[in-house]
């Protein structure tokens, strides 16, 4: 799924993300206050959605509403001058937010992704990921003091008298590879641990400390496929708040055919032609609607056609 400027689901919203108006006290109650701001409610993690299975979007005495009844709000941005905030409703049970928010179900953004706008789907991911790490923040890994949010939800700050420290959300990078074969006629798909017979997707991991989003791929192929891999191309990025990932997306060149599966998180690796991955697609598969692999997937086909 990817819209007119090439990004990918869950990117390229169009919301201005206003971070200069975030440290403004004043500016943030005005803009929550304001009827016309929009209001973005989530329960665990999902999205709560009308009976035409449309994510809500509240305003007036609505959002006031569940602002004032919200676990945590955070100011997502400003769309043609509105404000849009999120609104965390995890601590109800389920039936007091679909009460409060006038839904009728709830639903895991992903499973909407390929029916809602692409802005839409990058605000509500968006919203997840902050609700996910305020969630998982409560307290200061350096002191153990509570931490409390601020910055209009993009931060928190750090009660401790000695420490104070600020606290940012996090993204957890990773690479996400098609390696082709050495004559660029195969791809290497595997079957992830727990995933159904012949279920396959390409390979990913994350990265580690101290290493560079190349030495990532390298090392990731050695260890789960155990095979070399050359000629690195860059192919794009992709905002994965699930809950916290940035995928990067990479094709290489393995140096032979020959695989080896790690046995842990990879049960299985196969190689797959060009007209094998398009029986696939016709059958209705060729990776995650929502995430950049199919564009791996759909870009290779695409360069054996043209080839």
């Amino acid at each position: 799924m990817r819209i007119d400027d090439g990004v990918f689901a869950y990117g390229g919203g169009w919301l201005d993300r206003a971070g200069a108006l975030r440290a403004d006290g004043d500016r943030m109650a005005a803009l929550r206050a304001d009827e016309r701001s929009v209001v973005l409610p989530l329960w665990r993690d999902r999205c709560l959605v009308t009976a035409e299975n449309v994510p809500v979007r509240l305003n007036g005495v609505d959002a006031a509403r569940v602002l004032a009844a919200a676990d945590e709000t955070v100011f997502l941005g400003l769309d043609g001058g509105v404000a849009v905030f999120g609104a965390d409703l995890s601590e109800h049970s389920e039936a007091d937010g679909l009460a409060l928010t006038g839904a009728v179900s709830t639903v895991d953004v992903r499973k909407l992704a390929g029916h809602l706008a692409p802005a839409e789907a990058a605000a509500q991911a968006y919203a997840r990921g902050l609700f996910y790490w305020h969630r998982q923040q409560r307290w200061c890994g350096s002191c153990g003091a509570v931490a409390t949010a601020g910055g209009g939800g993009h931060v928190r700050v750090c009660s401790g008298a000695e420490c104070g420290r600020l606290l940012f959300p996090r993204i957890e990078p990773a690479v996400i590879v098609l390696v082709q074969s050495p004559d660029a006629d195969r791809c290497l798909l595997a079957r992830h641990a727990g995933a159904a017979e012949g279920s396959y997707s390409t390979l990913a991991g994350f990265v580690e400390v101290g290493e560079s989003l190349e030495d990532a791929v390298r090392r990731e192929m050695a260890e789960e496929v155990g095979v070399e891999v050359t000629d690195l191309a860059y192919q794009g990025s992709q905002a994965w708040p699930f809950p916290a990932g940035l995928m990067v997306a990479f094709r290489a060149t393995a140096a032979s055919v020959e695989v080896k599966v790690d046995g842990v998180e990879l049960l299985e690796a196969c190689w797959f032609t060009r007209d094998e991955l398009e029986m696939r697609a016709a059958a209705g598969w060729l990776g995650r609607v929502d995430s950049i692999d199919s564009h791996l997937l759909g870009s290779w086909l695409a360069t054996g056609r043209t080839a």
